[in-house]
């Protein structure tokens, strides 16, 4: 029997996946905007703490999806290995 997948780790485009990599990307991009805050370069908002707080969010979702992701892979292989064990039984 098989356990339905958590929409997360959903085919995109070209069938791959795009959990795991897009959460980094979101990462990677909230790091550069704290980046481009903290070295007050063009587009900068006025109150630095404004455009930091907005990176941080990127980054914070970027985690949160980054654990969902490694949490549905962790649970598809505990479900595996039950399954596997179930066989070895009968």
């Amino acid at each position: 029997m098989s356990r339905p997948t958590s929409g997360v780790t959903s085919r995109g485009p070209g069938g791959r996946t795009s959990g795991r990599g897009g959460a980094v990307a979101l990462i990677v991009f909230g790091g550069l905007a704290a980046a481009w805050v903290f070295f007050r370069l063009p587009g900068t908002p006025e109150e630095p703490a404004s455009g930091y707080y907005s990176a941080a969010r990127v980054i914070a979702i970027g985690v949160v999806t980054v654990g969902c992701a490694l949490l549905g892979r962790r649970r598809a292989r505990a479900a595996a290995m039950e399954e596997t064990k179930g066989r070895e039984r009968v």
